[in-house]
């Protein structure tokens, strides 16, 4: 493998956290017995949208596309970015658009739990 393979490799495993990453510095070290109704909803979202963005994964997952006669992907690591790009922002789309009402949910309990 090349240099420039093994960058690529790289930045794509480090991407490949980005949502978790992002919502666990969110929810790390914060206090949300203080937050305001808009913050405590956004986490919940952001939460609900990694739930779904885990869901999609798993499905994919199901799915035995862009392999080739030996079962092997010949173009993996980019196939695999750009599923997972495109995985996650569906996730997040869902979830602003309609979503599951878990956020709802997880943001009323909250809100009951916290006495906002």
């Amino acid at each position: 493998m090349d240099v420039g393979g093994i960058s690529s490799y790289t930045n794509y495993l480090q991407s490949q956290n980005t949502s978790a990453s992002k919502l666990k510095e969110s929810v790390d070290g914060k206090d949300y017995s203080q937050a305001s109704d808009e913050e405590l909803l956004d986490v919940c979202k952001q939460f609900e949208s990694y739930f779904l963005e885990q869901i999609f994964k798993e499905m994919q997952k199901t799915v035995d596309c862009f392999k080739d006669e030996d079962g092997v992907n010949p173009n993996n690591n980019l196939v695999t970015y750009f599923r997972d790009e495109v995985i996650q922002d569906l996730a997040e789309t869902s979830t602003e658009k309609q979503g599951l009402g878990l956020a709802q949910m997880m943001y009323e309990q909250m809100k009951q739990n916290y006495s906002l």
